[in-house]
């Protein structure tokens, strides 16, 4: 494919080093030639310093010949700020995990957590793992090691280790009884503290409103402040800055279950975290600009770092993709995808088995949603034409993948 990027930013950037993995003939055009020639030195695209509107430029680069074109300039029509608010909401939701994404409304889940030494998983195989806890429905679908870069797609001699990322695909009726696999409980969140009234805050705190939190929000600005306490039914606005102790402690910092930073600043919403978890607080998200800081995220023990582009990056990305694709996720700190995909009439992955089908190594298949009920996607399931399935995959595996659905 032929694709044409307008916006050199943050999500422009993750769109075309997403497809620089697949070989796509990708064009990128901006005004800003610092961040056109940062993408030059990094990935395998042909980038065109000037203005995405201009119809000269366009066909200088062939935009006739062109299969799709993104625009990703700072006006671009998805709200990052929205899917970063309803991210939020579902990290709170499912409290001792740090990472989640919901398929179907929820009949299959993928969730991600750092494996500690409380684990019963630690030091057993894949295989071993399912024999022990054989009466619960699991996929684990890919594990990130502490210090390797690489993802691992597991097999049935791969061993859980200690401060593991780990990723399981599990359906609705099981997702309870994936806690006790973690070594984690599951505790209920009610009291939360929102720092920072930006945009992100306020769709948090209205979206949490919503669903029965008692929420608090700090601003520092004083005007902001008192605009959102007008704006904010039932949410107790504070006027202050939200990394003094003080402040605080005044507020019961340590009855607080949940610390949500979302201020402009990614430094202080990382150190505000650390702050309101050295006081007790059992789950903390930060919102960060810098991609560099979702690889440390557990290292520096925080549960959650999002970000808002990131999120936005993989809503475009469902577009791009060839196949009958209803969704598409990235996990953080992994350079993969999980999708989920409506098989067609006479689609490849059809013809037999799962078992048989010579699936590519770097994906696998993480459950099947048939008829409105879950099921697992082990070897003897044939998928049928209809089904809902759905796929982690690595990115050189991703043009495999999607043959084998049309």
């Amino acid at each position: 494919m032929k694709i044409i990027i307008a916006g050199a930013g943050d999500v422009g950037f993750h769109l075309a080093k997403l497809l620089s993995y697949e070989s796509q003939d990708t064009y990128i055009i901006d005004f800003d030639g610092d961040k056109l020639d940062y993408l030059n030195s990094h990935l395998d695209v042909i980038t065109k310093k000037g203005d995405a509107t201009s119809i000269k430029l366009l066909k200088e680069i062939g935009i006739d010949s062109a299969d799709l074109l993104i625009a990703v300039t700072e006006s671009f029509m998805i709200s990052p700020q929205e899917l970063a608010a309803n991210e939020i909401k579902m990290l709170l939701n499912q409290s001792s995990f740090n990472d989640t994404v919901e398929f179907e409304r929820g009949l299959f889940n993928v969730m991600g957590t750092s494996l500690t030494y409380k684990s019963p998983l630690v030091d057993l195989t894949v295989k071993e793992a399912k024999q022990k806890f054989k009466n619960i429905d699991f996929i684990t679908i890919a594990i990130k090691r502490a210090n390797v870069s690489q993802t691992i797609i597991p097999r049935g001699d791969t061993t859980y280790q200690v401060n593991d990322q780990v990723y399981f695909s599990v359906p609705s009726y099981n997702m309870k009884d994936l806690y006790p696999i973690i070594g984690k409980k599951k505790f209920d969140i009610k009291n939360v503290i929102i720092l920072g009234g930006s945009s992100i805050g306020e769709k948090t705190a209205r979206n949490l409103c919503q669903e029965g939190f008692n929420i608090k929000l700090i601003e520092k600005d004083k005007e902001k402040a008192e605009s959102l306490a007008e704006e904010l039914d039932h949410v107790l606005v504070i006027n202050g800055d939200g990394t003094d102790l003080e402040l605080l402690e005044e507020e019961n910092i340590r009855e607080t279950d949940a610390f949500i930073a979302v201020t402009g600043n990614s430094e202080t919403n990382i150190m505000s975290c650390l702050v309101a978890k050295s006081k007790g607080v059992k789950k903390t998200i930060a919102l960060v600009e810098n991609m560099d800081y979702i690889e440390i995220s557990q290292t520096i023990g925080i549960e959650s770092l999002i970000n808002k582009k990131l999120i936005a990056a993989s809503n475009i990305l469902r577009h791009i993709r060839k196949g009958e694709i209803l969704a598409l996720a990235n996990l953080h700190n992994i350079d993969a995808e999980v999708f989920e995909f409506e098989v067609q009439p006479n689609a490849k992955v059809t013809e037999k088995p799962i078992k048989d089908l010579n699936f590519p190594r770097e994906a696998v298949f993480g459950g099947i949603i048939r008829n409105g009920k879950p099921y697992m996607s082990f070897g003897e399931m044939q998928i049928q034409s209809g089904d809902k399935v759905i796929v982690f995959c690595l990115p050189e595996a991703i043009n495999t993948v999607e043959s084998l659905f049309r």
